[in-house]
């Protein structure tokens, strides 16, 4: 008898265990399915997705995406919520990639700062990189934003002197040395700001409307006028060949437009009239 129950116990765990095997790999499929045949966010997605979870509440990745898919739909009400169930079975990941979304969809800088430093917390020894970057880079944007430069500098510091020293200064993301610059500029350093706008033309090919753009500022304000109106007409052209700062699905910090580029060029003409 108790050798019949042993046998009935060990039939049991693998019964168990295939169970779950086969609850994960439904669920897997479910999940690829709909991010393989349907583009982010669309229905078809989100219901191939939905579906995973159904079959694995335990499903992480797909919970994840999830969130992100309504979010790219232009669901925030639906996108917190989920993304909070995310956050629950992978805080270590999901906190630093939550204060992303907080910095570009939502605009909100002292809660993704907050998640930032949070992050920090979670991983002492290592520096998080959401979406490819350091969280310190991040950082640098989400302080421009509140427009508290001295942090901003502070973290793109960081950030770039890491990068240097790591892999050399050519492996920079290149907008560090264009926040940083516009950090100086609004905080009225206008030769560091040079420095940094030249540093991102210097491994950007000598392509950037946005900094030539703010070097024509610059240089109006210094009444190198016939310097600034050849800056303005070479990020004009640039900004035509579309060598200027943009994100998809959102605006970037400090976006600038073909307006604002013809403004200063007629302000610049005024000028010198």
């Amino acid at each position: 008898m108790a050798r019949l129950l042993k046998l009935y116990l060990n039939i049991f765990v693998i019964l168990c265990l295939f169970s779950c095997q086969t609850k994960r790999e439904k669920a897997e499929e479910a999940y690829s399915f709909g991010v393989t045949n349907f583009g982010q966010g669309s229905a078809g997605s989100i219901n191939g997705i939905a579906r995973a979870i159904e079959i694995d509440s335990t499903y992480e990745q797909a919970v994840y995406e999830l969130s992100v898919a309504y979010l790219k739909r232009g669901m925030p009400h639906e996108w917190k919520a989920q993304y909070d169930k995310a956050v629950l079975l992978d805080s270590v990941t999901r906190i630093p990639w939550r204060g992303y979304l907080y910095l570009w969809f939502y605009r909100d800088y002292k809660k993704a700062i907050a998640d930032f430093d949070t992050s920090d917390t979670l991983t002492p020894n290592f520096t998080d990189q959401p979406q490819g970057h350091s969280v310190d880079y991040w950082r640098g944007i989400a302080y421009l934003g509140l427009k508290d430069y001295d942090n901003s500098i502070l973290y793109f510091d960081k950030y770039i002197h890491q990068e240097i020293e790591e892999s050399g200064e050519d492996w920079v993301e290149l907008t560090a040395f264009l926040y940083r610059g516009i950090a100086y500029y609004e905080s009225g350093n206008y030769e560091k700001a040079l420095y940094n706008f030249e540093k991102r033309l210097e491994h950007g090919r000598n392509l950037s409307a946005d900094a030539k753009y703010y070097m024509a500022l610059i240089a109006q304000q210094q009444g190198k006028i016939e310097l600034a109106e050849e800056l303005i007409n070479t990020a004009i052209d640039e900004f035509k060949q579309g060598y200027f700062n943009n994100r998809p699905y959102v605006e970037t910090l400090r976006q600038i437009y073909l307006e604002d580029l013809h403004a200063l060029k007629l302000q610049l003409h005024q000028d010198n009239a």
